[in-house]
């Protein structure tokens, strides 16, 4: 059955081709073909500010360039996240976004609301991570803590279910083979809308 498929690259860097770009390109392709909708969002290309209080969050407007993006998210029935690890976490205007993205009213409910609605629920999601050191250390050593964080406080928190991972580690020694190897992965997980 076909799905409505959000992609949303959160590498802040899109001036030139990364792996997670490629990533993202080939899970595309994959789902395309298997006649999934697809929609992406690149936040490198949004202009946003940072949230510095909680009251901004409740009572801010949501900045104009991130109205589309938060539609892309309703409109998705499975979202799929791409970043780099960075410093041992996503990277920073990836956070900014989610942090922007989840306002009261559409992620999680108004302050007056009186219960704990999770407003994005029906909805699946896989994160996809690349980076430097082997995945086995990531997932060992440090506990992944930055993708349960993401999976569990802000994708789960909202409605998410099932929230799956694709973790590729050792990005420098991959050389061309690797990356074809990883992105027949993605397409097949495109064609397959998990």
């Amino acid at each position: 059955m076909p799905k409505r498929i959000a992609l949303l690259q959160g590498h802040p860097d899109n001036t030139e081709p990364h792996l997670c770009h490629r990533l993202a390109e080939t899970y595309a392709e994959g789902a395309v073909a298997a006649g999934h909708e697809v929609r992406g969002i690149d936040i490198a290309a949004l202009d946003f500010p940072v949230l510095r209080s909680r009251r901004e969050w409740y009572e801010a407007d949501l900045p104009p360039d991130l109205l589309p993006a938060q539609q892309t998210i309703a409109w998705c029935e499975h979202l799929v996240v791409f970043f780099p690890l960075w410093l041992g976490d996503m990277p920073a205007l990836l956070k900014a976004f989610l942090e922007q993205i989840a306002r009261p009213g559409f992620a999680v409910p108004r302050e007056d609301a009186g219960h704990a609605t999770k407003m994005l629920s029906g909805r699946s999601a896989r994160v996809v991570v690349t980076m430097g050191m082997p995945a086995m250390v990531y997932r060992l050593a440090f506990r992944a803590h930055a993708v349960r964080a993401l999976e569990r406080n802000i994708l789960g928190f909202v409605g998410f279910s099932p929230v799956d991972e694709t973790l590729v580690g050792s990005v420098e020694g991959l050389g061309q083979a690797g990356v074809r190897r990883w992105g027949e992965r993605l397409r097949g997980l495109g064609r397959e809308g998990r």
